[in-house]
């Protein structure tokens, strides 16, 4: 466990060094072009919850560290145009974040992401709301709402709302989950060597994950993620 629970820091530190350190410029692209684009860096910046249905709790705390990592194919995907042939073979960035446990299941909670070396921001918000709480025999069911928005990517703005719900049964220290819904993404160019309208997509998505547990407040979550593009993430977290 206490491998598992390196390597986990290993790959959120690794992404602060990441391959997300390029300028965006769409000044060689057509609206076509900006569409794929928002489509696929909207999935991939897209709100993240990294957790189980299973609500905090009136006094419950999380906070955590996250990385995300999208591969990417430069042989059809429009990244590696819009910042001149510069783009990796995968997008990597960390996020640190909190949540919070209210009454009645809910539960809310945000994130905020600084990738060194760029001007590049992405901060969101989330709230969730158990429907099943879960208990030894039933699982969890909830439903979650969140918000991102993308900032000091040179030409591109992105916003995205998500709405989705999940299910979750814990089993000893170990609680896999699953769960899908629709993303909207909307992108904006401030572009001056071409005129290009705004795009806003209806996307859906799909992803399971597990939460280990293995150590007392210490969480591990790993995740999968299907909105384009797969889409890995590993969440390290202290809950109490």
């Amino acid at each position: 466990m206490k491998r598992i629970l390196l390597l986990a820091v290993l790959a959120v530190l690794a992404a602060t060094g990441n391959s997300m350190a390029w300028t965006i410029n769409l000044g060689n692209i057509g609206q076509t072009e900006f569409k794929d684009l928002t489509r696929e860096f909207g999935s991939a910046i897209a709100y993240r919850n990294l957790a189980p249905a299973a609500p905090l709790g009136i006094t419950g705390f999380d906070v955590a560290a996250q990385a995300s990592f999208v591969s990417i194919d430069k042989e059809t995907s429009q990244w590696n145009k819009v910042t001149r042939n510069e783009a990796p073979n995968y997008v990597a960035y960390p996020t640190i974040r909190a949540r919070k446990g209210l009454p009645f299941g809910i539960d809310v909670g945000a994130m905020y992401s600084y990738i060194s070396n760029t001007d590049i921001q992405l901060y969101g918000a989330e709230i969730s709301k158990a429907i099943l709480e879960g208990g030894i025999a039933s699982p969890a069911v909830g439903i979650r709402g969140s918000y991102t928005r993308l900032a000091g990517a040179g030409d591109l703005t992105l916003q995205t709302a998500g709405v989705d719900a999940s299910i979750s049964k814990g089993l000893l220290f170990v609680t896999p989950y699953a769960g899908g819904g629709m993303l909207w993404l909307d992108g904006k160019s401030s572009s001056s060597l071409v005129s290009l309208k705004s795009e806003s997509i209806w996307q859906p998505r799909g992803f399971v994950g597990v939460k280990i547990s293995p150590l007392p407040l210490v969480g591990l979550t790993a995740e999968l993620e299907y909105a384009v593009r797969p889409i890995y993430s590993v969440k390290l977290g202290v809950s109490f």
